[in-house]
């Protein structure tokens, strides 16, 4: 290994210790997740769980497990049923997400904006 070799990874490993400066864009950049996180979460989580209950609907009808918790009778209503409540479910997912985004970015804009055109003027 040459010297130069030498003093970059010296270099390399060094700048792994130091502090690191937060900057104005690695502020921006927290402000944005911080908007879109939750909203992004909550239709992570409640489409998944939109999406079994439409699963465990569909498989009430097509396959035995009805009788095996111990529905008598026809599994064809409450299959369908419960399905329809999941795709419901999946289907206000959306708007519910989108309202939550907005919410966020109604809160964090004045934030957001002042940040960003404090970096755009800077740049010019």
């Amino acid at each position: 290994m040459n010297k130069n070799d030498q003093q970059f990874m010296a270099e390399k490993i060094r700048t792994q210790y130091m502090e690191k400066q937060s900057t104005e864009l690695d502020s921006l950049r927290e402000l944005d997740a911080k908007v879109k996180t939750p909203a992004n979460v909550f239709a992570y989580t409640f489409g998944s769980i939109s999406a079994i209950v439409m699963g465990g609907g569909m498989s009430l009808i097509m396959t035995d497990i009805a009788e095996k918790i111990g529905i008598t009778g026809d599994p064809m209503v409450p299959g369908i049923i419960i399905g329809i409540i999941g795709m419901v479910l999946a289907l206000i997912n959306y708007p519910i997400y989108k309202s939550i985004l907005n919410a966020r970015k109604k809160k964090y804009a004045p934030e957001i904006l002042a940040l960003s055109e404090k970096i755009m003027n800077e740049t010019k």
